[in-house]
């Protein structure tokens, strides 16, 4: 397996709408997707697009960030929020072209695979490694998406 390109970065925040306001406000961001629920996944969250500079019309763009909000009293990002109340970074995430084979290739490298791949924001499968085998940091494994989404 190789590395893909790294897709986003995950920034867990108290309240979306002031996140949002911060990176169109003052970090000058001008393409923020509308905010989503994914109740499955207790969190209410929206994407910020980070242009590449000088890059050719039509390019894919930057990463992105991720805002993400908990999403009622059960969502797994408030134990986040506990221990970093004004919110931080949460997670990095990557793509691969094939989640199963990505899952497997993890696991045979003794890495701890949290979960069934399941579908993301993205809509494409994903899957999270435990920071105690990525270097200390959560990581997103997400599949490419595929032309049209």
């Amino acid at each position: 397996m190789k590395l893909g390109r790294m897709n986003h970065i995950g920034v867990v925040t108290p309240n979306l709408e002031d996140a949002i306001e911060f990176y169109r406000d003052v970090m000058g961001a001008t393409n923020i997707t509308e905010p989503m629920e994914m109740p499955e996944q207790g969190v209410k969250l929206c994407f910020v697009d980070t242009p590449i500079m000088n890059a050719p019309p039509g390019s894919d763009g930057g990463t992105q960030i991720e805002l993400i909000e908990p999403l009622g009293d059960d969502s797994p990002i408030h134990g986040f929020l506990k221990n970093n109340p004004l919110g931080g970074q949460h997670h990095i995430c990557f793509e691969v072209p094939d989640i199963h084979e990505a899952k497997k290739w993890f696991e045979s490298k003794g890495r701890r695979v949290l979960g069934e791949p399941r579908m993301g924001a993205h809509g494409t499968l994903i899957f999270f490694v435990h920071p105690k085998d990525m270097g200390g940091m959560l990581t997103e494994i997400m599949e490419t998406p595929k032309e049209g989404h």
